[in-house]
């Protein structure tokens, strides 16, 4: 524990990617085969389950450090982070742990799931005389589910590779699945991960599917890519992406993500694929007139462990399919995009499955009849366009060294709106205010009192000078406070963009917006000259 909680703080402190690349190598390299493994698991993404109620972390901690619950409130307030808070407030420890990361999270962390409150006070006062500062605030992150780093999956396969010494694709590749939770992390696991290649390396193992490759997007005028007859053209659609794999007599569906979603997908997963099969592609709801549905119809699949008849029909989900990756039990990636494309065309047609349909390819004769036809992209609720060269392998993550994909979006909706309110960070910035929400009036100017009516939060966006800038003026000009959150006299607009937007009884503006991030602070508008809601509402109409 104690040298995941010093490479975790090494981790959190800098944001150069060369230290973090170098902590990440020093760790691997002289930790025990058990503790990487779980190591790699949090790192790349793994999710730790909550194994102690908040309420009773908060109770035993105040109980331990002997802290009035105001006092506990005020240092919390102060601080922002309640594992943090904790960590601070404890007494020093008298005795010292060297028990390593996995015998914590296997042989401690574990059994407290579901175990009477009086054995968890019990493991946390014997636990926490034993531990310093940070690793407490490791532990409470492990035990809270709130453990979260800034690092990529990508870092911690290239920090492996080098450390290994072998190919970085190569390990990617055995990374998929490894944070889907259902398996836990072993020795002999990371032992494998970090192997010489065999010669039987390319055949995965049951329903492990390959790392997705990822498109780049497309800042410049797309003519800059050369002639079109060299690109393949598809919408982007706004869904899920996921591939659907059939080894050994079974289908599995993962999300990219790397979580297995096959029983939230049945009807995905009882596709009839031909046995060595791998398809990739974008799960997305189909509705009846024929156009893919809200992204919001998707979400109400994606959450549900089990899936009721009744959603089944109300929502059906169907695959587009993008590419094939293996054919037969052939890894085909290596082929060229066309190749694959027409081998695409051929499966999908065969099988005939309506749940299975594959991504059109647009035909134009120029960029700018091309762009033309992008255009009608919200109209036909899709996103935009990818384009594909046709020459390219199938890559592993966001890569450009064995051809491109790009993807070539239409512009955000947007609207100019206030910040209300502001809570603090994480990591490097949990002395900052980065977290904001945002709101538009609730009625034009001049038709009496109005109103501002919270409608999206944001974090993104802005430079580092920029956060410094509001951070300030959140400081001088706040009204309340409510925990770590401040109320803010409204003096700051804001361009907020946005991919997708529909009507919600869930939210108090009854509209919800998707991926909102700031584009500007706009100091050229005043308060009062901010958006409305029915400006908001408005967008609906453009809305697929």
């Amino acid at each position: 524990m104690r040298d995941f909680a010093r490479l975790y703080a090494e981790l959190d402190e800098t944001t150069s990617t060369t230290r973090k690349l170098a902590a990440l190598q020093a760790y691997f390299a002289s930790a025990t085969p058990a503790n990487a493994a779980w190591a790699v698991y949090f790192l790349a993404g793994g999710k730790p389950r909550q194994a102690v109620p908040t309420k009773l972390l908060r109770q035993y901690a105040t109980e331990y450090a002997v802290l009035d619950e105001w006092l506990f409130d005020e240092a919390y307030h102060a601080v922002g982070d309640l594992a943090e808070t904790i960590a601070l407030i404890l007494p020093a420890p008298s005795t010292r742990s060297d028990i390593g990361l996995a015998e914590w999270v296997e042989q401690r962390i574990a059994p407290l799931r579901g175990a009477a409150p009086e054995t968890i006070r019990a493991a946390l006062y014997g636990w926490w005389d034993e531990l310093e500062t940070r690793e407490r605030f490791l532990l409470i992150k492990l035990i809270g589910g709130g453990f979260r780093v800034g690092v990529s999956k990508l870092l911690v396969t290239r920090a492996l590779s080098a450390m290994a010494g072998i190919d970085s694709k190569l390990v990617a590749q055995r990374l998929m699945g490894w944070t889907d939770g259902k398996l836990s992390p072993t020795g002999d696991g990371y032992l494998k991960l970090i192997g010489e290649a065999s010669e039987q390396e390319h055949a995965l193992r049951g329903g492990q599917p390959y790392p997705f490759f990822l498109a780049h997007p497309l800042q410049a005028a797309p003519a800059t890519l050369g002639e079109l007859k060299d690109w393949l053209v598809e919408w982007k659609y706004d869904g899920m992406r996921a591939q659907l794999v059939r080894r050994d007599g079974v289908n599995w569906l993962w999300s990219r993500g790397e979580e297995l979603i096959s029983d939230r997908f049945p009807e995905l997963t009882a596709l009839p694929l031909p046995e060595g099969t791998v398809i990739d592609g974008e799960i997305v709801i189909w509705s009846p007139n024929d156009t893919p549905a809200p992204f919001a119809d998707l979400q109400k699949r994606m959450g549900r462990k089990t899936v009721s008849a009744k959603l089944l029909a109300e929502l059906p989900a169907v695959l587009i399919a993008y590419d094939v990756l293996e054919w037969q039990g052939e890894d085909i990636r290596q082929r060229p995009q066309h190749e694959r494309r027409a081998l695409l065309e051929q499966i999908v047609a065969q099988l005939a499955q309506p749940l299975l349909r594959l991504s059109p390819r647009i035909v134009a004769g120029s960029w700018d009849e091309l762009a033309a036809i992008r255009n009608e992209s919200r109209a036909r609720g899709v996103e935009g366009m990818m384009v594909k060269a046709v020459s390219a392998a199938y890559g592993v993550g966001r890569t450009k060294d064995v051809g491109t994909w790009w993807k070539w979006k239409i512009d955000p909706y947007s609207i100019d709106a206030v910040l209300i309110y502001a809570q603090a960070g994480h990591g490097r910035r949990a002395s900052l205010y980065t977290d904001y929400t945002f709101a538009v009036w609730d009625a034009p100017a001049g038709e009496g009192e109005r109103k501002l009516v919270p409608f999206a939060k944001a974090y993104s966006g802005l430079t580092d000078a920029e956060i410094s800038k509001v951070d300030a003026v959140i400081r001088k000009t706040t009204i309340e406070k409510f925990g770590p959150v401040r109320s803010v006299k409204p003096s700051m607009v804001f361009e907020i963009g946005f991919e997708g937007i529909a009507a919600s009884s869930r939210h108090k503006a009854g509209i919800a917006v998707r991926f909102p991030r700031i584009l500007r602070q706009r100091d050229d508008k005043k308060v009062a000259e901010a958006d409305t809601l029915a400006m908001l509402k408005a967008l609906l109409d453009t809305a697929p």
